[in-house]
């Protein structure tokens, strides 16, 4: 689908914006897009399955990846087409100043909100919470006891300091590939453990049979199924990254198959999770899940494998987070200093924003106990739009004249898809909350 003219044409301006040095693989590019995709709405997958069934599910998890699929091949042709190597320029070619504005602010909105959740999940796996009054031990409560040094604000810090901040620290995201590639395989470890869990509780005929199909008893049941959307849009959500990944690559081109790999291997991996975490837990599956594993499990062997899974996924989002951290500096450093060198040929720059990102991020994760309204509502808007509406009005408007007729029908119906069900999702969220 890509004007090999264009590439041509632009091939000098690609070579002039690679970063010096050693430049990303295919296999590298995979690793960090599959870890920029998979953060924590793999959490909340299997309750979509409770929502709208499995086969609507998993349907709608194929389109959804299919659509992402091309929503990224737009950017790449547009932004091979023009000028700038970046989103937030790819939107300024097409909308001007305004645009380009309106994409940061998407950027900054759903990234900053992203690692302040990820700190929340990685603080409740060590420390636990106590929502509503009742109390959830961490990890390290339950093996250590309650201390000083264990409680949630203090390890919260302690891995903010020692862990995220050299991970932060990296000028190029091509350095985070083998933090990045632990990540995915912490993926597929916790899914292979739901697995086998999942397996062995069908043999001792303690799973409940999934439902294939909704359960719809009146409209607003129906309107409910919408609200499963904007969680597996969130959990798709990656093209904040596709730029800066894309750019250090040997071959930027080479980029599309690296995406096309990692859409096909996540969506593996989030429907494997759907379907085994529904089958483990049935109609008492959390939105998520990780609260699933904190409850008891009977046995000691049961513990050992919850803590397993919730120390894993913890590990996991610890390992994402300087991903969504290195588009989200970017893309604040680019506002604020829109003439100036990149930030990572600026110590002072570079690490002024680093600090005060991660002070922001761990003054919020401990100030805020819950904010998953939040993450549902951001799933409907920012997510949403950098993942479909934006890259469906870059093709829409067509100011390169590169875009085919059914590139503009679908890109049409994209922006109007996302529109239409994030509407009826907010409003369905809404009015559930009221009542």
């Amino acid at each position: 689908m890509s004007s090999s003219t264009s590439s041509e044409a632009n091939a000098p301006l690609l070579q002039v914006n690679k970063p010096p040095g050693k430049h990303t693989s295919v296999p590298g590019a995979v690793f960090n897009v599959s870890t920029s995709i998979i953060g924590a709405g793999i959490m909340s997958i299997p309750a979509t399955l409770k929502v709208l069934g499995v086969v609507p599910a998993f349907l709608l998890i194929v389109i959804i990846a299919w659509l992402a699929d091309i929503s990224v091949e737009f950017l790449m042709r547009y932004t091979n087409a023009g000028k700038s190597t970046t989103y937030a320029g790819v939107m300024k070619e097409s909308f001007g100043q305004a645009g380009s504005f309106l994409l940061q602010l998407c950027v900054v909105m759903n990234n900053l909100g992203c690692l302040i959740i990820y700190l929340i999940i990685i603080g409740d796996v060590l420390s636990g919470n106590q929502p509503e009054g009742s109390v959830h031990l961490g990890v390290l409560q339950e093996w250590f006891g309650v201390h000083w040094w264990n409680s949630r604000a203090f390890s919260i810090l302690f891995v903010v300091v020692f862990v995220m901040l050299p991970l932060v620290s990296y000028r190029r995201v091509e350095a985070l590939r083998f933090s990045s590639a632990i990540a995915v395989f912490l993926a597929v470890l916790f899914v292979a453990i739901c697995s086998a869990m999942a397996i062995t509780a069908l043999f001792e005929g303690k799973t409940e049979t999934p439902r294939l199909l909704p359960y719809l008893d009146n409209g607003a049941s129906f309107f409910h199924l919408f609200t499963a959307v904007p969680v597996i849009v969130t959990a798709f959500n990656f093209h904040f990254n596709v730029h800066p990944i894309g750019f250090e690559m040997d071959k930027p081109s080479d980029m599309m198959k690296a995406v096309r790999i990692s859409i096909i291997l996540c969506t593996a991996i989030y429907f494997a999770i759907g379907v085994f975490g529904y089958l483990l837990f049935g109609e008492s599956i959390m939105s998520d899940i990780l609260v699933n594993f904190n409850q008891n499990s009977g046995s000691a062997f049961g513990s050992v494998l919850n803590d397993i899974v919730r120390l894993s996924y913890g590990i996991h989002l610890i390992l994402v987070f300087p991903l969504l951290n290195f588009s989200l500096r970017a893309n604040i450093d680019e506002f604020l200093f829109p003439n100036r060198p990149i930030p990572s040929k600026d110590n002072i720059r570079f690490m002024s924003l680093t600090l005060i990102l991660l002070a922001i991020c761990y003054l919020a994760a401990i100030v805020i106990p819950n904010i998953w309204y939040f993450f549902q509502f951001m799933g409907s808007t920012t997510a949403v739009s950098l993942a479909f509406v934006f890259p469906g009005a870059i093709a829409f408007r067509d100011v390169h004249g590169i875009s085919t007729s059914r590139d503009r029908i679908i890109s049409a119906l994209m922006i109007i898809l996302a529109a239409v069900t994030s509407i009826i999702a907010i409003s369905t969220n809404i009015y559930s909350f009221f009542t």
